[in-house]
Parts: C-alpha cells; sequence; structure tokens
C-alpha cells in the first residue's frame, strides 16, 4: 500500500502563542500533513505540558521553543533555535494574542498597551524576523496571521483587542505587499468563537467569558449556543475549523496572498463595507 500523501511533508512550522486551543489545532493539522512544527510560547509548565502532549503523539516533529513576541531578541532567538535544529522555516503561524474587556471610559491606558505589545508589536516583531528569515534562506515561505472577526466586525467592550487586531491584520497586509517579490506568501485567518479544543481552553475565551455570560445571563453551555446560533449556518465554530483554513494557505492551494480567510459559520454583520 502506498503512504499516505503527506502535503507538506520535510517544512518546517513555527507557531507563536501555541499552547492554547487555536494552536493545539493548528498545531496537531500542520504535524498530521507531514509538517515539523515548533510550538512556542511563554516558559512555563503550560509550555511544557502543551509540547509533551503533542510529542506523545508526534515524537520528535514537535519542539518547544520559549519566545516572547514581545521581545525582538527572544523572537530572533526563538526563530533560530529552530533553524539550528531542522535547518530551515518554512510556515509561521503569527497567533499569540490576549484579550481585554473593558468600556473606553473605563479603560487603565497600561491594560491597553498590554494587549498593543502582544497583539500589535509582537506581530510586528515576528512579521519582521519572519521575513528576515525567509529572504536570507531564499526560498519564499508561508506567513499565516491570525486575525478575528471583530477587525471588521469590533464589539462594545472589546474596544482593546478589537483595536489592536485591526493592527495586526493590517501588519499582515502590509507584509503582503512588501514580501511578495520573495515568494513569501502573507494571508490572514478571522474566526468567532472558539471556545476550545480538545483538553484546551482558549484563552480569550477564559479571559472575555465571564463578562459576557454576565451581560447576557447565561452559562457556558448556553454562552457557546448563544454565538453558534448567531451565524448563518448555526454552527459550533471548533479549533479544527481554523486549522484547515491555516492549511490551506500552507499548502499553497491558489496563487493567494494579503486575503482573509472567515471561520465563523457566516456573519452579515462582519462582510467587509
Amino acid at each position: 500500500m502506498a503512504d499516505k500523501f503527506l502535503p507538506l511533508k520535510d517544512k518546517v512550522a513555527l507557531i507563536t502563542g501555541a499552547a492554547g486551543a487555536i494552536g493545539y489545532a493548528v498545531s496537531r493539522k500542520l504535524l498530521e500533513n507531514g509538517c515539523r512544527v515548533a510550538v512556542t510560547d511563554l516558559g512555563g509548565k503550560r509550555l511544557d505540558d502543551f509540547t509533551a502532549n503533542l510529542q506523545s503523539i508526534f515524537e520528535e516533529n514537535v519542539m518547544g521553543v520559549v519566545l516572547d513576541v514581545t521581545d525582538k531578541k527572544s523572537v530572533a532567538t526563538g526563530f533560530g533555535q529552530v533553524i539550528k535544529k531542522w535547518g530551515k522555516i518554512d510556515i509561521v503561524v503569527v497567533n499569540a494574542g490576549v484579550a481585554l474587556v473593558a468600556n473606553l471610559i473605563d479603560m487603565d491606558i497600561e491594560d491597553f498597551r498590554r494587549l498593543e505589545r502582544v497583539n500589535t508589536e509582537g506581530t510586528l516583531l515576528t512579521l519582521a524576523e519572519a521575513g528576515r528569515r525567509f529572504i536570507k534562506q531564499g526560498t519564499g515561505g508561508d506567513i499565516i496571521v491570525m486575525s478575528t472577526k471583530n477587525v471588521p466586525c469590533p464589539g462594545a467592550g472589546f474596544g482593546a483587542y478589537s483595536a489592536t487586531k485591526a493592527a495586526c491584520h493590517q501588519l499582515g497586509r502590509i507584509a503582503s505587499l512588501e514580501f511578495a517579490q520573495y515568494d513569501i506568501r502573507v494571508n490572514m485567518v478571522a474566526p468567532d468563537a472558539v471556545f476550545g479544543e480538545g483538553e484546551y481552553k482558549s484563552g480569550l475565551w477564559q479571559e472575555v467569558g465571564p463578562d459576557r455570560m454576565k451581560a447576557r445571563g447565561l452559562d457556558e453551555k448556553q454562552l457557546q449556543e448563544y454565538y453558534q446560533n448567531r451565524n448563518l449556518l448555526k454552527t459550533k465554530v471548533t479549533g479544527e475549523h481554523v486549522a484547515n483554513a491555516v492549511l490551506f494557505f500552507a499548502t499553497r492551494q491558489t496563487p493567494t496572498t494579503g486575503a482573509t480567510i472567515p471561520v465563523d459559520g457566516g456573519l452579515p454583520e462582519a462582510t467587509p463595507r
């Protein structure tokens, strides 16, 4: 029997902010398709356990790397560690992000700056390092930026998250313009309401879920049903759905850069206008 076709065989991916629901789904999807994956996040037990979980399934095709996206030196060092081990990087998933619930009139500026450092500066530093490495390799590359439906459709109380992720998204679009000449493609995936994947809860929903539940008088199960019922397809959006969109871009199924795949079940209010 012929071996299963693995479209990402011999490819190497680096994922920022990997140790969570979407990061887990994306990591597994890339690994299942033959990729070697460096899962990066802040150092500690969370990253260690996350890495060990994936290594128990995919063994030497997984490495854990401590990487702080807000620190330029840490980003460069993290990329360097992956290249030292596997000789190259082909795919970068810009996934690190944090959330906050606060109305504008009540928002602490330091809380806003915390999101700006991770969601915006972290994206800039990762895009810049990925671009430099890909250009030096001379082999092209793929960058997938994790955006959000809050870019075209922000929510009240979500000002800091919506604004900093909009900047993240725009940086991805600019990178697509600047990097295309080097055969580096930059595309975005924009999910909505991914609560968890497997044993991993969404960090964003752990942050904002209690407020959303309180505002609507719902428990966690009812809140998930609320978000499911508000989309046109009445579907639960999962981490695997998001990972499928990442895989589409990573496998270059179409000649596309600077584009966005919404993964939200269909939200008319999030349609660009």
